[in-house]
């Protein structure tokens, strides 16, 4: 639908003409040297900054399949078979990316997790960016 100009007439110019048109417009930028800051700290940013950023946990103990039929027929006392087995380790995931593993646990007659591995910084870059 477009009968070969430009929207931007001006689109195409370059070198003297484009000077001509914009003055200023070519001329070359200047950048402040950066100051050497050895120690975020000091500048005042330092992790602290973050510490106290809300993220979202979950722990995930299993995954299953299954059709919209099996979901409507849910009823109270239904059993969901899920694709791990009695003691396999749980997932631990923060913000979507698995930080650990671990067991169940009751402390105060509510349910927690034991850590019983931890994934490295290393591994979970490299798992954030497949």
């Amino acid at each position: 639908m477009t009968d070969g100009r430009s929207k931007f007439p001006d689109a195409g110019l370059t070198g003297s003409a484009a000077d001509a048109k914009f003055p200023g417009l070519a001329s070359p930028v200047t950048f402040d040297e950066l100051a050497d800051t050895s120690s975020a700290t000091e500048a005042g940013h330092g992790i602290g900054m973050v510490l106290d950023l809300p993220v979202q946990v979950m722990v995930e103990l299993g995954r299953t399949k299954i059709t919209i039929a099996e979901l409507l027929a849910f009823r109270v006392g239904s059993v969901i078979e899920l694709n791990v087995s009695a003691g396999d380790p749980l997932d631990l995931v923060v913000n979507g990316c698995l930080i650990a593993q671990g067991e169940v646990v009751i402390v105060n007659n509510k349910y927690g997790i034991r850590l019983t591995d931890i994934v490295s910084p290393s591994e979970r870059l490299r798992k954030t960016h497949r």
